[in-house]
């Protein structure tokens, strides 16, 4: 069995908090949007419900990177000894 990076284990960790920071935040505003017509409550509580995703791409792209090869930046540059054209 492989042992999971220590990367990966700290964009869980990363990811779980920004669930619970989220949550709370979203929950810290009830009683304010509580008084609110449930006809704006909704689609308030359907916009916090799905933006918290966009910030988890960049994290899982960040988890994601350290079990990949660093690539080298050059793609076509010049051949072993041949000048630049």
């Amino acid at each position: 069995m492989i042992e999971p990076s220590p990367r990966k284990l700290a964009g869980i960790a990363l990811i779980l908090l920004l669930i619970v920071l989220w949550a709370a935040f979203v929950a810290s505003l009830a009683p304010v949007v509580g008084k609110w017509p449930v006809l704006v409550q909704a689609p308030y509580y359907l916009f916090t419900g799905v933006v918290w995703v966009f910030p988890l791409r960049p994290l899982l792209r960040w988890i994601e990177r350290g079990s990949e090869p660093v690539r080298s930046a050059r793609r076509d540059g010049p051949r072993s000894g041949q000048p630049p054209a």
